[in-house]
């Protein structure tokens, strides 16, 4: 009945976007979003995919090959660098933070990369848009990101958007949980 983070990050975007739309992956690490979001865009949409780390860029390729998907665009680089890479609206957007699973532990997101690609998603976003973040905390640096998560998205005016925050609360080991902010409006 609950949904656990991922599938919940996963369905709230699914709830958002069309056949054509353009979407950002903004932590492909191993391609599970990036692949959810190019059903969701399907053919005549597009997925942008960040990553920082070769290996992620080569295990995402890889799944996007093994699936048989066209419809990304791979980009190593930090998220932070979206401007360079995306110039139109886009309807969605995922993080998933901390670090690449079986990688190097201490190749982290961090808060001011983090921030800052999330202020210029929100600059492209479509009305009724959303962008999610599946925050993991567990780690080195994970409580600083978080902190600088939940007080930034704080300010966000409520007549232009809704901010979400879904977790399990009775989990032990800092558990993830997803921080989702909805565009109601734009000026």
């Amino acid at each position: 009945m609950l949904k656990r983070v991922i599938p919940f990050a996963h369905h709230l975007i699914e709830q958002v976007v069309k056949p054509g739309d353009h979407v950002i992956d903004a932590t492909c690490g191993n391609g599970h979003d990036t692949i959810m979001l190019s059903r969701a865009v399907g053919e005549a949409g597009k997925v942008y995919a960040f990553d920082i780390q070769a290996e992620a860029i080569a295990n995402t390729k890889n799944r996007l090959v093994t699936e048989s998907v066209s419809n990304v665009e791979l980009i190593h680089d930090s998220h932070d660098q979206i401007s360079q890479y995306v110039d139109q609206q886009i309807t969605a957007a995922i993080f998933n933070l901390g670090y690449l699973p079986g990688s190097d532990k201490t190749v982290i997101t961090k808060p001011g990369h983090t921030i800052g690609a999330i202020q210029q998603i929100i600059a492209r976003l479509k009305q009724g848009g959303i962008l999610v973040c599946v925050v993991y905390h567990g780690h080195p640096g994970g409580e600083e990101e978080k902190n600088a998560l939940l007080d930034y998205f704080t300010e966000f005016d409520q007549q232009y958007f809704n901010v979400l925050r879904y977790g399990f609360i009775n989990q032990k080991n800092n558990p993830p949980f997803v921080l989702a902010v909805e565009k109601k409006k734009t000026d």
